[in-house]
């Protein structure tokens, strides 16, 4: 049997996938998919690759998530599955790759200034 790892992150999230040929059960920090990601968006968002390869229900991904928030680790899980999906066919690299899957989203929180409340945020003027 075939194994397949990949490695997402997002934010701070950061997700080790592994894919194998299965039913289609999808388990994050060994807990059901929609349990772990409370919300139905966040499900579709990391479904979106596995929909595009017609491949939804012929694999059984694993996944151990850390790190950030919610979305950064649904949106973690969806480019480790993308990068899995190619391990496993080369077929699929231009409809990910026009897809926006196979990139990984660069953006951080941006780090926080001295004499600022926050990144760009500054405490209230007053003239007198």
């Amino acid at each position: 049997m075939e194994v397949y790892l990949a490695t997402g992150r997002r934010k701070n999230g950061v997700a080790r996938i592994r894919m194998s040929p299965g039913s289609g059960k999808v388990t994050i920090n060994d807990t059901d998919i929609l349990s772990y990601f409370k919300r139905e968006t966040l499900k579709m968002d990391i479904e979106q690759p596995l929909e595009l390869t017609e491949s939804l229900d012929k694999f059984d991904i694993t996944a151990t998530v850390h790190g950030g928030g919610l979305t950064g680790q649904a949106g973690a899980v969806r480019l480790g599955i993308a990068r899995a999906l190619l391990k496993y066919s080369e077929d699929h690299r231009q409809a990910l790759r026009q897809g926006g899957f196979l990139t990984r989203d660069p953006r951080e929180k941006e780090r926080k200034k001295y004499g600022l409340a926050k990144a760009r945020k500054r405490f209230q003027f007053s003239k007198r």
